[in-house]
C-alpha cells in the first residue's frame, strides 16, 4: 500500500503569468439590449467584466493560496484502480481531537472541488459533550483539483467509488459514514450499495434524487393536475421544471462532447469562468458571493492538474454506462439520511425519493445545491443529529460515536 506524502499547493510563477496574458487578451461577446441583470442567456456581460478586470489587476492568488495552505491538511496518496492503474489522489485529512471520532468521507461535484468542504471541517471535527465529532476526509475526484486524472475509457461511478473507498481504507478507516451531493450522491449511494454493511455504516446527501412514476418525465405538465403533491412537492417540481428548461444544457453538452468543450475551457480562462460563474449563482439562494470566492473557486478548476477539461468527462461516461441519472434510483440498505434545500437544482417529490432505510430527514427554509459552502452551518447541524445521541445511526461505527 502506498504511503501519505504531504501536500501544498503551489501553483509556479509561469502558470501565473499565463493566466494574466490570456486575461489582458480577453475578448468578449456583444449582449442584447435589455437583458436583466439576472442573466437569462447566461453569465451577464456586466459580472463578466468586473470579475476579469479583478482576476487581472486586483484578485491575488498567493494570498489564497497561502490560505489554503495555512487552513487545510493536504495529502496525495497513489491508489490501484482496477483496469487504470495506479492515481495520485489529493485529499484533505482534517482530524479531530476526539479520539473516538466519526471517520466521514466528504465527496464533491461539478463544478465543486475540495474548496467546497473549506467551511464545514472546523464545524465537523469541533470537540463537544453536545454533538458528535468528526474525522474529515475530503478527496479531489480524479481528474479534479490536484488529483491525477484517468487516461483511458470507461470510468464511470463504480472506479470513483473504488477510488474514494481504497483511499478510506488506506487511511485506517475500515468502518465510516458519507456525505455527498451533486457527483458526491451519485458516488456515495454507489458506495452504499457496493461497500455498504462491512465498511459502510451510513451516508447522508443533500442531493436526494428518485425515479418518476411511469409517464411522468421531468417536462410533463401532469405534475400541475397530480393528485398526492403537497404544496412543497409542487414547488420542487416547478424548480425542476426550470432547472430541466433553462439551466440544464451544460448537461447535455458535457454527456455527449466533453472534449469539444474542453479546448475553449483548457485555453480561455474567461470562458471557464463563463462557464461555472453561472452555475454558482442559479444553484444558490441569493448567495453573497465575492468576487474574491468565485475566483478561487475558478482559478482551483484553472490551475488543476489534470485541467478543466478532465473534470467533464464523468459526465459523459456515466451517461454512456447508465443513462438518465438524474431520476434513477440504486437500492441501499444501511441507515440514509436526507436534507433538503429549497435553491436545488433538482428536486423530486418526496414519494419518489422514499427508501426503506431512511431514518433521518431535515427541511430549510434556504440554501441551495451548493450546501456545504452557502449554508454550511446547517448541513453539519443535520449530520451532526443523524449521528447524535437518541438517533437511529448513533453509534452506527462501532466504538466511535463521535462525542468527547
Amino acid at each position: 500500500m502506498s504511503s501519505e506524502t504531504p501536500f501544498k499547493i503551489s501553483v509556479s510563477d509561469e502558470q501565473l503569468a499565463t493566466l494574466h496574458k490570456k486575461l489582458e487578451l480577453a475578448i468578449f461577446p456583444d449582449e442584447l439590449e435589455g437583458m436583466s441583470p439576472a442573466g437569462e442567456y447566461g453569465s451577464p456581460l456586466t459580472d463578466m467584466r468586473r470579475l476579469v478586470a479583478h482576476w487581472k489587476d486586483g484578485y491575488d492568488w498567493r494570498k489564497h493560496e497561502a490560505r489554503l495552505n495555512e487552513q487545510l491538511p493536504q495529502f496525495t496518496r497513489d491508489i490501484e484502480v482496477e483496469g487504470f492503474g495506479s492515481l495520485n489522489i489529493h485529499y484533505i485529512h482534517k482530524k479531530s481531537e476526539v479520539a473516538n471520532a466519526i471517520p466521514l468521507l466528504f465527496v464533491h461535484g461539478w463544478p465543486g472541488s475540495f474548496f467546497e468542504a473549506t467551511k464545514i471541517l472546523p464545524l465537523l471535527s469541533q470537540a463537544s459533550p453536545d454533538h458528535p465529532s468528526f474525522h474529515v476526509i475530503a478527496p479531489s475526484l480524479p481528474g479534479y483539483g490536484f488529483s491525477a486524472a484517468p487516461t483511458k475509457k470507461g470510468f464511470g461511478l463504480s472506479q470513483y467509488a473504488e477510488t474514494c473507498h481504497k483511499l478510506m481504507l488506506a487511511l485506517g478507516y475500515k468502518e465510516y459514514v458519507t456525505q455527498g451531493g451533486d457527483w458526491g450522491y451519485l458516488i456515495t449511494r454507489r458506495m452504499a450499495r457496493l461497500y455498504g454493511g462491512p465498511h459502510i455504516k451510513a451516508w447522508h446527501t443533500n442531493f436526494p434524487l428518485g425515479a418518476p412514476p411511469k409517464g411522468f418525465g421531468p417536462l410533463s405538465y401532469l405534475w400541475r393536475l397530480a393528485s398526492g403533491y403537497s404544496e412543497k412537492d409542487k414547488a420542487g417540481l416547478k424548480r425542476t421544471e426550470w432547472y430541466t428548461k433553462t439551466g440544464s444544457g451544460y448537461f447535455a453538452i458535457q454527456s455527449t462532447r466533453p472534449q469539444t468543450l474542453g479546448y475553449g475551457l483548457a485555453d480561455s480562462p474567461v470562458g471557464l469562468l463563463g462557464w461555472i460563474y453561472e452555475k454558482l449563482v442559479d444553484g444558490t439562494d441569493s448567495y453573497p458571493w465575492t468576487d474574491d470566492e468565485v475566483l478561487t473557486w475558478i482559478s482551483i478548476y484553472w490551475f488543476s492538474r489534470a485541467g478543466p477539461t478532465a473534470t467533464l468527462r464523468i459526465y459523459c461516461e456515466v451517461t454512456q454506462q447508465e443513462g438518465n441519472i438524474l431520476y434513477s434510483t440504486e437500492p441501499t440498505t444501511v441507515p440514509l439520511g436526507f436534507s433538503h434545500f429549497p435553491k436545488e437544482v433538482v428536486i423530486p417529490p418526496r414519494k419518489w425519493t422514499r427508501e426503506p432505510n431512511l431514518i433521518f430527514e431535515a427541511d430549510h427554509d434556504s440554501g441551495g445545491h451548493f450546501a456545504a459552502y452557502e449554508k454550511p452551518e446547517l448541513l453539519v447541524g443535520d449530520v451532526r443529529k443523524m449521528f447524535g445521541k437518541g438517533s437511529r445511526a448513533f453509534g452506527v461505527v462501532p466504538g466511535k460515536n463521535g462525542y468527547a
